[in-house]
Formats: C-alpha cells, structure tokens, sequence
C-alpha cells in the first residue's frame, strides 16, 4: 500500500479478542507469587509452631510405619522408637520447665503468714546456708519492708508489692532510694520473672538491711518537702 509521496506505509494488525496473547515465563511467575502472597489467601493457614510440631509428628508417623513393618525386630524397634519420643518430651520439659507466671501489680510482697522482721531475717539466712539463694532473696527483701513497718517509716498495708514499699521508703530514706528500686527488681525478678538468684544478689539486700537499720530517716515535713 503506497502512501502519501510514493512510500510504502506499514500494515495496520489489529489483533483479535479471541486471539491469546503469551506472557513471559518469569514475569507470570513473578504476578502469579503477588497474587498468591496476598494476606486473603493465607487467613486460615497454620502457625509456625502448628507447622512445626505437624512436620514432628509426621516424622514420628514416618518412624513408627517403617519400624513396624520391618522384619525382624519390627516390635522391638517400635518401642526403641517410643522410648526416644518420650526422652525428647521429657527432655524439653526439663529444659524449659512450667510457664513462669507473669508479674501483676497486685501480687503481694507477703504471704498470709504475718512474721516480724527477725523471723524473715532467720529464714533468709537458712536459706542461704543451704545456698537457696531465690529464697533467701525472697525472704530478705520481707524482712527490709518489715522493718521498716515496724519503726513506722512505712504504714502496714495488706498487698503491698516490692515495688510499691521501694518508693515509699525512698521518700524518708533519700539516700538508699536507689538501692531499694534496685532490690524490688531483683525480688521481682526471682519471684515473677523466672529469674535465678546467686550469693552476690542475696549479699546486696543483706548489706541494704543492715545499713537501713543504721539509717535516720527524715522528718515528715523534710521528706515531704523532698518528694515536691
């Protein structure tokens, strides 16, 4: 077809509806894996740790069909294969031990046995003779807030946390604030927190004891004052 000043214009190709049209292998691929990362096509998918424990229990289904059908020695193996299983079980509860109960405010720093400071002092010190240093943080830390119940610096108050005496003995007692937040921590720690306690943690709050014993407090109107 001539066009205008004799050259030669190109074909108009007008491709059909009907006529498919081949898309590159890769970028199909590429729209196909954004189609299906799309988070409705995943609502209803297994958690990772649901995935993980379906793939060990199809190991372990896996194990048990090859062992049995095994001859000879299929039963024998079977139990080999049970025994492992349990020792794995066993060994992970070991491992991580029960669920650690979570810290709450309203948790009490005392129990429902009312002692007075020199009881908790006693216990405290069994304790750490036997080198049962959670304990032995636990019951030294009563015996701070108990004394100073007992020399008035702090109101005796059921529920009571750590945390809560801490502060309100940092108010009369200005010079040891930090290390009675410091020991509440470490009370939380052990008690709620699932930590471990050692001789240096238990040594602190015995220090912390006896120097509060030495300690004047300031006045009300001082420590009043101190807080504004």
């Amino acid at each position: 077809m001539l066009g205008t000043g004799g050259t030669t214009a190109a074909p108009l190709v007008r491709v059909s509806d009907d006529v498919p049209v081949d898309i590159p292998r890769v970028p199909a691929r590429e729209a196909a894996e954004r189609e299906l990362s799309r988070p409705m096509y995943h609502e209803n998918d297994p958690s990772l740790l649901q995935r993980a424990l379906n793939r060990f229990w199809e190991w372990v289904d896996r194990l048990f069909n090859s062992v049995s059908g095994g001859a000879p020695g299929g039963a024998l193996g079977l139990i080999v294969i049970v025994l492992v299983v349990a020792a794995l079980v066993a060994a992970l509860w070991w491992r991580l031990g029960k669920p650690q109960r979570t810290a709450d405010t309203s948790d009490s720093l005392f129990d429902d046995r009312p002692r007075d400071a020199s009881a908790h002092r006693a216990a405290a010190e069994k304790h750490a003779a036997a080198e049962r240093w959670n304990q032995a943080v636990q019951e030294r830390m009563r015996a701070v807030v108990r004394s100073l119940e007992e020399r008035t610096l702090l109101d005796p108050r059921p529920g009571r946390t750590a945390d809560e005496a801490a502060a309100e003995a940092g108010r009369p007692l200005p010079g040891h604030a930090d290390e009675l937040r410091a020991a509440a921590r470490t009370f939380d720690d052990v008690t709620y927190g699932g930590r471990t306690a050692d001789r240096q943690a238990y040594e602190r709050l015995r220090e912390l004891d006896l120097a509060l014993e030495r300690a004047k407090p300031l006045t009300a109107d001082a420590a009043q004052g101190a807080a504004e």
